[in-house]
């Protein structure tokens, strides 16, 4: 699970049989897994995160958009 990015509480990752479908991240804080595709930015899943914690998410997604989607690419070997 190769970990893309880590912004306060929240870890930006990868699992490595996520190949075969739309890029996307998982993001964790404690407990809680949400998972959201990145092309556009829109949630998935939410695993337990507030409606505001979603929302702050998807800005961060945003803003770091363009690393996540060439970290999938390295990663993936696109």
């Amino acid at each position: 699970m190769p970990t893309v990015l880590r912004v306060g509480p929240y870890r930006f990752f990868f699992y490595s049989g996520d190949r075969n479908e739309p890029k996307h991240v998982h993001v964790e804080r404690e407990d809680n897994i949400a998972k959201f595709w990145i092309d556009p930015v829109r949630l998935q899943k939410s695993g337990g995160f507030s409606r505001s914690e979603i929302i702050r998410i998807m800005n961060i997604i945003d803003e770091h958009n363009e690393q996540i989607m060439e970290t999938w690419d390295e990663y993936f070997g696109y």
